[in-house]
């Protein structure tokens, strides 16, 4: 039983990882090509990705995470829009 726990979490803990890589290359991407922008306001961390707000959290890593799940669900809607969003 012991052994089957630290799988699930050795697998639990590579799963975290990869989320927290892919959230960085997005966001340093976006920054990178001046699309990303944040501030901090009374209401949080207000995020924006080509000048749409997208996400208004408490704590910044939060707010980045949820910006790019909302970015990347309204990618994922057409194919036109995956293009779009991917700059092809």
């Amino acid at each position: 039983m012991s052994n089957s726990f630290e799988t699930a979490r050795t697998r639990a803990a590579n799963n975290a990882n990869a989320e927290d890589a892919a959230a960085w290359r997005w966001f340093s991407d976006l920054v990178e090509d001046g699309r990303l922008r944040w501030c901090k306001a009374a209401a949080g961390w207000l995020v924006s990705v080509d000048n749409r707000h997208l996400a208004t959290e408490s704590n910044f890593y939060e707010a980045i995470r949820v910006a790019k799940a909302r970015a990347t669900v309204g990618c994922a809607k057409t194919p036109a829009a995956v293009q779009e969003c991917r700059g092809d």
